[in-house]
């Protein structure tokens, strides 16, 4: 069994810095999330994943106002500076500007950053909506930001929904020198046959492109639960579809612990993944993370 692990995803944050935090509560994808409206230190991290045999772990950003991108990967830094975690950074820059690079000359002074996330996801359930509209994803100014990451060695956490991937191929299709990495595994919302084709779809289509990866990451996001039965699902089909080796676990704490705690949730993900065995579970729990985001 597999036992370390880079664990691919996870925030922390200082309430003071998140707008979403600090305002009425309103509709997510996550469902009510009262618990998490405070701060969610690094120490209160590597508490809740102790047992897990974590390693290394990589942040993710997480939507402070936009203005403040760069005070985002200058905190987490300093975090790392002082505390060894982070072990890798994935920062805001905001891909709809006429010129991304100006954000990206500000970020790439900081050693761990190693990527950028700008959530692209549309659905047309109004409360798991993000994006602008379902096709921001081949906006020509998205498209033209994105195309200028290979030039800096960042990658793109590609948030999407199933309706969304056949935009999605253009855009990792066009940048064959830029990972991506689809975050929660695609956002699979529900298990209805309708759902999951569209999901599996999805994925296929994504398959085609050798620099797409996914997270197996927020897998209960829309059933507010940790779901070891689903888990095993997605990890199943994942495989099936992209191979252990375009795989990686990660545990969207705190976002997660709203319903779990992560030794339980790692657990679900460890028992999915042992049945494809231990090369699928070395792939998922520690290399393909480490060849992506290269944490320190």
């Amino acid at each position: 069994m597999m036992k370390k692990a880079i664990d691919a995803h996870f925030h922390i944050w200082r309430q003071e810095d998140q707008p979403w935090l600090r305002g009425p509560m309103v509709p997510r994808i996550f469902g009510p999330y009262e618990p998490i409206r405070r701060d969610y230190p690094i120490e209160e991290f590597l508490a809740d994943q102790q047992g897990s045999d974590v390693e290394k772990a990589v942040y993710v950003q997480t939507n402070w106002a936009k203005e403040d991108f760069e005070k985002e990967v200058a905190f987490l830094q300093t975090t790392a500076d002082e505390t060894g975690w982070p072990h890798a950074i994935v920062g805001y820059a905001d891909m709809t500007v006429d010129d991304v690079r100006h954000q990206i000359d500000r970020l790439i002074k900081y050693p761990l950053l190693r990527g950028v996330r700008m959530q692209l996801h549309w659905h047309e359930t109004p409360a798991f909506r993000f994006a602008a509209s379902a096709d921001q994803v081949v906006d020509p100014k998205v498209r033209a930001n994105v195309a200028r990451l290979k030039d800096y060695g960042l990658s793109f956490d590609l948030q999407l929904f199933p309706a969304q991937m056949k935009d999605g191929l253009t855009l990792v299709g066009e940048n064959p020198e830029t990972n991506f990495i689809l975050t929660h595994a695609g956002m699979l919302t529900d298990m209805s046959e309708e759902t999951t084709q569209a999901w599996k779809a999805g994925l296929r289509s994504l398959s085609a492109a050798p620099n797409l990866y996914a997270k197996l990451s927020g897998l209960g996001t829309f059933v507010h639960r940790n779901d070891p039965a689903l888990i095993a699902y997605i990890v199943d089909n994942a495989i099936d579809i992209l191979g252990s080796d375009r795989l990686m676990f990660g545990s969207n704490f705190p976002i997660e612990k709203l319903w779990t705690s992560h030794a339980e949730l790692i657990k679900a993900h460890r028992e999915a993944a042992a049945k494809h065995g231990a090369a699928a579970e070395a792939d998922i729990f520690w290399n393909t993370a480490e060849k992506v985001y290269r944490p320190v």
